[in-house]
């Protein structure tokens, strides 16, 4: 049986919490700010737990985390 890799730029994106949900930051924040008020970038800061539809391909491309 091979080793299972980890996809490496989806490692870097991602984060299991303590219960075992997995955590992202959220797009939108890196350019073309001017126009998008105070309130709305300061909520694009804030981390949000990924949506169980995507957690299944989730944990097959991070076996380990």
């Amino acid at each position: 049986m091979p080793k299972v890799k980890t996809n490496k730029s989806a490692a870097k994106r991602f984060k299991k919490t303590g219960t075992g949900k997995l955590v992202r930051m959220k797009a939108y924040k890196s350019h073309i700010l001017t126009k998008k008020t105070t309130k709305r970038k300061r909520n694009l800061r804030k981390s949000t737990v990924v949506d169980e539809t995507n957690v299944k391909n989730m944990k097959k491309i991070m076996p380990y985390l």
